[in-house]
């Protein structure tokens, strides 16, 4: 398998980026000590901190794709797919600085099987603890970090990870629409719906800078993590599961009023205050007609029952 970095690149690697003056020099460093030939493309999401002048002053002279607003990871991704030409794609944020031979592990990882469409890195925190190996598909439909697993997992952390770029493109592409967050997971509900393997690869260690720039346990992380994972299940799941799930969703928000009128205690985090939860549901009814139909699509081309793929992983 090639090494050399004179070798044709197979790789394309994605870094989304905002606002990333702090942290954006040091992931192009890392990509450039990278000992696989590949191609980085740097999607910057209407930055006015002076991120753009960074990129372009950079060595390593990455294809720059600025888009006119923030559109956010997801439409980041989404925006740059069309101009990636290689086998493989690779998903990086700008706030993670990968080791030199980590897309080598990567796509050693993803070469090793024709069966498998996708590899997640081992993602690090600053002070070496491990922040994800992968992700787990959770009882009521979360996409959670793994800290240890075996080489399958459910699905891959998308802050540093290689797909198969005809694979991705088969199943639909990245959910642009979805912003932030859970776009890695509804990606791997729909690669396994399609038959396709997801693997951890430990060997491939990226440190990370984690919550550089979205804040998690803000409010605006809650909305778009508690939003997306019910749309992801409306997309992806049993329709049981989705509607369980969506219904449960409701029945809480309509019971924070009542349960403050009794004095009940009610958790003190973002995601637990009314007028979000209220505009989580209003987001999700507006989005529900083209959901449904994103549904259908999915089912068509899924060559395993979306019962199958909850039974194997959810929970685990």
């Amino acid at each position: 398998m090639p090494d050399a970095l004179s070798d044709s690149p197979r790789s394309t690697v994605i870094v989304v980026t905002w606002r990333g003056r702090e942290h954006i020099t040091a992931c192009l460093d890392a990509l450039a000590a990278q000992g696989r030939a590949h191609r980085t493309i740097v999607v910057d999401n209407a930055s006015t901190d002076g991120t753009a002048e960074l990129i372009a002053a950079h060595p390593s002279a990455p294809r720059v794709l600025r888009l006119p607003r923030n559109a956010g990871y997801a439409g980041g991704l989404a925006a740059a797919l069309p101009l990636v030409d290689t086998p493989f794609v690779g998903w990086l944020n700008d706030d993670a600085a990968p080791e030199p031979d980590w897309l080598a592990a990567l796509e050693d990882a993803v070469d090793g099987s024709a069966t498998v469409a996708a590899a997640t890195s081992s993602m690090l925190l600053g002070d070496g603890s491990t922040q994800s190996v992968g992700v787990r598909l959770t009882g009521d439909g979360h996409g959670a970090d793994l800290t240890l697993a075996g080489r399958d997992v459910f699905g891959f952390c998308g802050g540093a990870a290689l797909l198969r770029t005809d694979a991705l493109a088969r199943v639909g592409g990245v959910p642009a629409d979805f912003f932030c967050y859970y776009e890695d997971t509804d990606t791997a509900w729909r690669l396994r719906l399609a038959g396709w393997r997801v693997v951890s690869v430990g060997p491939a260690r990226v440190r990370h800078r984690h919550g550089a720039s979205t804040e998690p346990g803000s409010a605006r992380f809650h909305r778009w993590n508690e939003r997306n994972r019910l749309l992801t299940l409306a997309r992806c799941a049993p329709a049981g599961v989705a509607l369980r799930q969506a219904a449960a969703f409701a029945a809480i928000t309509a019971a924070l009023p009542l349960r403050r009128l009794r004095g009940v205690a009610v958790p003190d985090a973002a995601n637990f205050r009314l007028r979000l939860r209220l505009l989580v549901l209003a987001e999700l009814l507006l989005r529900l007609p083209g959901c449904l139909a994103a549904r259908r699509r999915i089912g068509r081309s899924a060559t395993v029952p979306r019962a199958a793929v909850w039974r194997e992983w959810a929970g685990r």
